[in-house]
């Protein structure tokens, strides 16, 4: 692979000492960051130099939770509870989908995301070979699971299992080692304590992570205690879920002592402000988890709930949202941010050695923000800007493991004009 490099940058490192660097250069080769700092005189052993002009460049984003393929179902069934939107609208529509809609689906979900600055994704659904095999393609990276629904018959739910482990087994360090693996049960309201611990033992027999959807609502937590006379944290420890490295998704209704829990084991966090607001379902005690050291990252869920993939707006919402409900202006400045969408999305999908910062030899994840419009003037703040006044409309170009997928705003690697042709035939089936 050539040799590249990118200068007259304004970098924004986000490693621990959250470096910037005016006037900086970040090389890359073989898919590798081998340097990052002040610009160099001599430039003439890169192939390709990139200036960007002043340009801000940042580590890539890192969405921790999310259904690709329901790209297909966005403004589809809006402004409804949770259990309503589920049980009515989703569930009906999502047993009709064909590995068809999963893979078309997850095109127009990584167009957008890879276009909004997302550079790694997590991902849980059905039918997950096509949606690999989607960010194969793509050149992007992705923390997948085939998630688990235990109703049905016992015959079903091990079928379910068989196909999740024969997933992990075939797909982790995949694509050249962006594609990594988890394995996944929906939920502890979708899948019965038996159920469960036989996922956590699979897991723990192929060495995997798992990713599970928990504490969302209130009446989930209720449903909970009625039905194993324990909360969801606690239900899940009990059950052993929490010995193997565990993402939960939204735990918005969590008690100090059940965080205390979560800490206890270092499970991670995937923080889904907008389609917890949307849907009602509340508002998690992100500022309480973060001063009990959880590691907490930014999820935008699907765009059925969303209804977008543009991190940008998580880190916005998360930096203002809890300023006000705690009438404290200095609760989760715009740094911590940023960080929960870069680095702690890393740390949460346990890839911090690779990605979530700009650094000599990790992965070549970067993304070059337009800054030369009117709302990222004066240039007081570089990272204040890109939190409270950019968006994910604002990404110029985008690389992956040192390839570039966007270019000027445009997916490199992926025909849009197709994807948009076919999401709206297959669409056009759940009118």
């Amino acid at each position: 692979m050539s040799k590249k490099i990118i200068v007259n940058g304004t970098i924004i490192t986000m490693d621990r000492s959250n470096t910037l660097i005016k006037n900086g250069a970040v090389a890359f080769e073989d898919g590798k960051i081998t340097y990052i700092g002040e610009e160099l005189n001599d430039l003439s052993i890169y192939d390709e130099v990139i200036d960007v002009k002043g340009d801000y460049v940042i580590p890539g984003l890192v969405n921790t939770h999310g259904h690709a393929s329901m790209s297909l179902l966005r403004g589809y069934a809006d402004d409804l509870p949770l259990k309503q939107w589920l049980e009515e609208k989703m569930w009906p529509v999502e047993a009709t989908y064909t590995k068809d809609h999963a893979k078309w689906g997850t095109y127009l979900s990584i167009i957008e995301m890879l276009r909004t600055g997302t550079t790694t994704f997590v991902d849980m659904y059905d039918n997950m070979d096509e949606v690999a095999m989607a960010v194969d393609h793509s050149g992007m990276r992705a923390r997948l699971c085939r998630g688990m629904i235990g109703f049905g018959s016992e015959e079903l739910r091990q079928s379910k299992l068989e196909e999740a482990s024969n997933f992990v087994k075939n797909w982790n360090n995949q694509a050249d080692g962006r594609i990594t693996t988890m394995m996944s049960p929906h939920s502890p309201y979708t899948c019965g304590p038996d159920f469960i611990k036989k996922i956590v033992d699979k897991a723990a027999e192929l060495d995997s992570p798992i990713h599970i959807h928990m504490s969302e609502t209130r009446a989930e937590v209720e449903l909970n205690v009625k039905e194993y006379g324990e909360r969801p944290v606690k239900h899940l420890e009990n059950l052993g879920m929490f010995e193997q490295p565990t993402l939960v998704a939204h735990a918005v209704h969590v008690e100090d002592w059940e965080m205390d829990i979560l800490a206890k084991y270092d499970v991670k966090v995937s923080n889904n402000i907008i389609s917890n607001l949307k849907l009602a379902s509340g508002i998690a005690p992100v500022p309480e988890m973060l001063s009990k050291g959880i590691t907490v990252s930014l999820g935008t869920d699907s765009s059925a709930s969303n209804n977008n993939l543009d991190l940008f707006e998580e880190l916005k919402q998360v930096a203002l949202l809890y300023k006000g409900v705690h009438n404290d202006a200095t609760l989760i400045p715009a740094e911590k941010a940023l960080r929960l969408a870069t680095n702690h999305g890393a740390e949460a999908i346990w890839l911090e050695n690779q990605i979530g910062s700009l650094e000599v030899g990790k992965q070549a994840d970067i993304v070059v923000i337009n800054t030369k419009q009117a709302f990222y003037q004066p240039a007081h703040e570089p990272v204040s800007h890109l939190v409270y006044s950019g968006s994910g409309r604002d990404v110029k170009d985008v690389y992956v493991q040192g390839k570039q997928v966007i270019k000027n705003g445009e997916c490199l690697t992926v025909d849009e004009e197709r994807v948009i042709f076919e999401v709206n035939r297959l669409s056009k089936e759940f009118a």
